[in-house]
């Protein structure tokens, strides 16, 4: 069973939408080092397919964008975008916007294909953490910054709030589109209040 019989009939653009907000994120830290072109698109390319191969082979489903060419195709494109136009244009926070929609539409996606291979709940929910943060993670490894995993600010804690809510309200009988909805604006929630509210989760502080 594939996730478009549990999520809306819009799901598969919603997915592709996701894969334009990574790839465009994965672009522009290759433009912030003056990388060439087919750095940038390699970039582009990486981020946004990375989480979910990793779903896919785990899972073992059909990689998504070796058997459907549009997702490649969208990651390579707005990596060319983002090559030929001012560097003006994507300053300021409104990527982050973007990606915060994204990270949380791409958890509910993720751990709803998970649950549509028979995926069991907890490894479902992992699946939808896995899908919205690995290509990211992936991302600085590669331009050597600080991986999303080891800063404070809240950003795999909203993925895993969508994954969780989905998750748990699907298995609740909730139907899947409102569990859907749900889970993905509450992840949202989270993530546009981290960004506005530069909330942190406390670091460890040691034993006292």
């Amino acid at each position: 069973m594939e996730p478009d019989t549990i999520l809306p009939a819009f799901a598969p653009w919603f997915d592709l939408a996701g894969l334009a907000v990574f790839a465009a994120s994965g672009a522009l830290a290759a433009t912030r080092r003056g990388q060439t072109m087919v750095t940038l698109l390699f970039f582009a390319l990486i981020t946004g397919v990375g989480g979910g191969t990793l779903r896919d082979l785990l899972i073992g489903a059909p990689v998504f964008w070796i058997v459907d060419s549009r997702a490649a195709t969208v990651c390579l494109a707005v990596g060319l975008l983002i090559w030929v136009t001012p560097e003006r244009w994507w300053r300021g926070q409104a990527l982050d916007w973007f990606d915060a929609a994204g990270l949380a539409a791409y958890a509910v996606y993720g751990a709803a294909k998970a649950i549509g291979y028979g995926v069991p709940p907890v490894p479902a929910f992992v699946m939808g953490v896995v899908t919205a943060c690995v290509g990211g993670i992936i991302r600085d490894v590669l331009a050597n910054e600080p991986s999303i995993l080891m800063r404070p600010e809240l950003y795999v804690t909203a993925a895993a709030l969508a994954a969780a809510l989905y998750v748990g309200l699907t298995y609740l009988a909730l139907p899947g589109w409102i569990a859907a909805i749900i889970g993905a604006s509450a992840g949202f929630a989270l993530r546009a209040a981290a960004i506005h509210w530069q909330i942190h989760l406390p670091a460890y502080r040691g034993r006292r």
